[in-house]
């Protein structure tokens, strides 16, 4: 009997151990101050930024939500006094080491938009991260619209 109370309290103790390990590998990487320019009836893309920190050495490869018919990881540089926006195939995202998505550089694109995004809705984004061993994950985030000058619908005084 008492080898089988030591037998319950050891598959009690890896359980637990495996369920307090279990929110550290899903959160390698975490978001700061996501969200997503706000647009006009009509238009069919926008942008979603944030604030990425890996804990490990990682990369952003992909995204999606169910508001555009595409999203894709993007830059945007000047080249000759004409902004030009492509896509990438990934951020790297080095440990430890904040790397901003923001207007005017990185950024992750939303086109073919099912309908126009207001300041203060929410939109449901699907983040994907190649971490260091090869292995993939997915971050599910809810992401706040901002007005088109990327200002929270909170900060509207009249």
């Amino acid at each position: 009997m008492q080898n089988l109370d030591i037998g319950m309290k050891s598959l009690a103790v890896i359980g637990l151990t495996l369920l307090c390990s279990l929110p550290a590998y899903a959160q390698q990487v975490s978001v700061k101050d996501a969200w997503i320019r706000g647009t006009v009836q009509g238009q069919s893309a926008t942008g979603a930024f944030m604030e990425l920190t890996g804990q490990s050495n990682a990369r952003l490869v992909g995204a999606a939500s169910p508001v555009a018919k595409t999203v894709e990881v993007h830059n945007m540089k000047i080249e000759n006094g004409v902004m030009k926006m492509f896509p990438v195939e990934g951020i790297d995202l080095p440990a430890g080491k904040p790397v901003k998505l923001a207007p005017g550089g990185y950024h992750v694109m939303l086109m073919g938009l099912q309908q126009p995004l207001h300041a203060g809705d929410k939109v449901p984004l699907k983040l994907t991260f190649e971490l260091a061993n090869r292995k993939r994950e997915t971050l599910d985030l809810s992401v706040e619209v901002r007005d088109l000058k990327g200002q929270p619908a909170k900060a509207h005084s009249h």
